[in-house]
């Protein structure tokens, strides 16, 4: 007994030391001595030499000078990496693409070929009419209740504007409790609805929306009020518009610029995403250092093309670009963009 005891004792041991410390051991001087980069996180240095992301992981860009990545149903958070898993006739993937699609979408075709159809998502909006019905705000809050109890989270500040309305309007609140009994003290997210059925009559052809003001002391700051223009309503609205213009035709965009992938992190997008971004991007980087566009534009393409490689060295598959790398190229060789 006691042999066979300090046998199994032994081979623990043996066991413990192999996996807990030369596997590792093995691991970490292979990989810092052959792989260097790939071992310490595949990170790349900005242009103060400090890191300022990974390769491999995605992150969001919010200028218009750069170019952004792929959807991330995660938000890009490595910690959570995820897909969002909706099917194809779930309306909340629809309506996540037509957000995106919005502000960007161009006409195919006809007197306003190539033209974006934001501006005329705005008209159509501030007419207050859909599918021949008025207040278009109460339809679109109806019609997908998830999504306006989702406008409503999505922000302190709605939840906030939420808030003092309902406290400027307590018969419409006495009105939501008596209809509904299990709710008698009804959040924010609760008075979604009969929120925007109020404020679609009280402001029509106008939806609550975060802008920039200046304060009392001339000192910059976020509020939620009315607005009928915007990125907002090009994205929110633009299903909705697509729907009462089904005839329109609209210019092709590439999948991936709508697309989130199974991780929600791809760093790369293909070559064709980012060159229907070049428009935007060699505009405002003209813009900002008041140069031609062409110029720019060119000089941005010369990056692009530099950067745009296929996989298995490029034997197979389209060409892609990594995000993060053509936006140091870019800050590399304009600077950093106005605040």
């Amino acid at each position: 007994m006691r042999q066979i005891l300090s046998k199994s004792i032994l081979l623990l041991c043996v066991s413990v030391l192999i996996v807990c410390v030369v596997y590792p051991l093995a691991l970490l001087v292979v990989g810092q001595v052959f792989f260097p980069f790939q071992a310490n996180g595949s990170l790349v240095p900005g242009p103060d030499g400090k890191p300022v992301g990974s390769k491999l992981i995605a992150q969001p860009f919010t200028k218009d000078e750069y170019f952004q990545p792929r959807p991330s149903a995660c938000s890009y958070d490595a910690s959570a990496s995820s897909s969002s898993s909706l099917a194809a006739s779930n309306y909340a993937l629809r309506d996540r693409v037509a957000r995106t699609l919005g502000p960007l979408a161009t006409y195919r075709g006809g007197p306003k070929n190539g033209q974006p159809v934001a501006p005329d998502v705005e008209k159509w909006f501030q007419q207050d009419n859909y599918s021949g019905k008025p207040h278009l705000v109460d339809q679109w809050a109806d019609q997908h209740n998830s999504l306006a109890q989702a406008w409503v989270k999505a922000d302190p500040m709605n939840s906030a504007y939420v808030d003092n309305w309902a406290k400027t309007h307590p018969e419409v609140v006495a009105q939501f409790i008596k209809d509904n009994p299990d709710t008698p003290k009804p959040q924010p997210a609760d008075l979604a609805m009969v929120f925007f059925k109020n404020f679609s009559e009280t402001y029509p052809g106008k939806f609550p929306s975060s802008v920039t003001r200046k304060g009392a002391g001339g000192q910059e700051e976020k509020v939620v009020e009315p607005v009928g223009e915007g990125s907002d309503i090009q994205s929110i609205f633009f299903l909705m518009w697509r729907e009462d213009h089904p005839d329109v035709d609209l210019q092709d965009v590439p999948g991936d610029l709508v697309t989130a992938s199974a991780s929600g992190l791809d760093p790369d997008i293909t070559l064709q995403n980012a060159e229907f971004q070049l428009e935007r991007v060699a505009s405002k980087w003209a813009a900002d250092l008041k140069r031609k566009p062409e110029e720019v534009r060119n000089e941005i393409e010369q990056i692009l093309q530099k950067n745009a490689a296929a996989p298995w060295e490029g034997l197979a598959g389209d060409k892609f670009v990594n995000v993060l790398e053509v936006n140091l190229e870019l800050h590399k060789l304009y600077g950093a963009p106005p605040s």
